[in-house]
């Protein structure tokens, strides 16, 4: 499949579409679909935007997941400096979704885990069905860690306590869990409950007023980048350039339970 097919980008009466499509991999991401993203998002609302969007919405393909976050077969031969690069890339990819001009919705359903639930957290609004699980079981996968740029975002989100618990216990938060805690604005009961609830949203947000909308969106980032984030480089190495990171691309693939060192 080419990346075109694997993240679906169409537009109609001001409102694009970005579909996450690899039903079979959980919509697991790959890194062409994350610079597809960046290209769309650059390009939505600006002077050379052929479709004259006004809001962009995100979904997953098929029943299961929003997305599962990064495609694992990408991580095979990974070094520490390829983890540096990783994560920088995820970042433009994710400030990229933030300062894009437009509102963005992040329809979600099913599985919203690891970068799927960074691509949400980075969207203007969520929205959910009730089958969603959110989180980054990471420290039951992988044994990664996420970037401090994602740590704040979700801290922003849910706040610290709920964070601590969601990655310290490598648990997934349910639908009403995700309501509750902000993560997600509406809880609707199926898939295409919400799907036509996003588009509802998208409709709406046509008809209002494009500079108010668009000096919301920057008053907030400047309100978020009041305080700058500390480097985390010696974190990203700690834990991708590790045995254990190692330990757990093998046993994901060889469908087993990892046999963490701590080295």
């Amino acid at each position: 499949m080419s990346v075109q097919d694997e993240l679906q980008f169409t537009a109609r009466d001001g409102i694009g579409h970005i579909v996450l499509n690899r039903p079979h991999r959980r919509n697991a991401m790959t890194f062409d679909m994350y610079a597809r993203i960046r290209d769309i998002c650059t390009m939505a609302g600006g002077k050379d935007d052929p479709d004259g969007l006004k809001v962009l919405v995100f979904s997953g393909g098929g029943d299961a997941a929003f997305a599962a976050g990064t495609d694992i077969s990408q991580f095979k031969t990974f070094t520490s400096q390829d983890a540096i690069e990783y994560e920088a890339m995820i970042d433009r990819t994710l400030v990229t979704i933030e300062e894009c001009r437009l509102p963005t919705i992040a329809a979600l359903n099913g599985f919203c885990t690891g970068g799927g639930a960074a691509i949400a957290a980075c969207c203007d609004i969520r929205i959910g069905s009730r089958d969603l699980k959110v989180g980054a079981p990471i420290a039951r996968t992988l044994g990664n860690c996420l970037a401090i740029g994602n740590l704040s975002r979700f801290v922003r989100l849910v706040g610290e306590a709920r964070v601590k618990y969601m990655l310290l216990t490598a648990q997934l938060i349910d639908a009403d869990e995700a309501a509750s805690a902000g993560f997600i604005s509406e809880l609707l009961e199926d898939r295409d409950a919400m799907l036509a609830r996003a588009e509802e949203l998208a409709g709406t947000i046509t008809e209002l007023a494009p500079l108010t909308l668009d000096a919301t969106k920057r008053g907030l980032r400047r309100l978020q980048a009041v305080t700058p984030l500390p480097d985390d480089h010696d974190l990203v190495e700690q834990c991708f350039g590790s045995a254990d990171f190692k330990e757990g691309i093998s046993a994901f693939f060889e469908k087993r339970k990892p046999d963490w060192k701590g080295v």
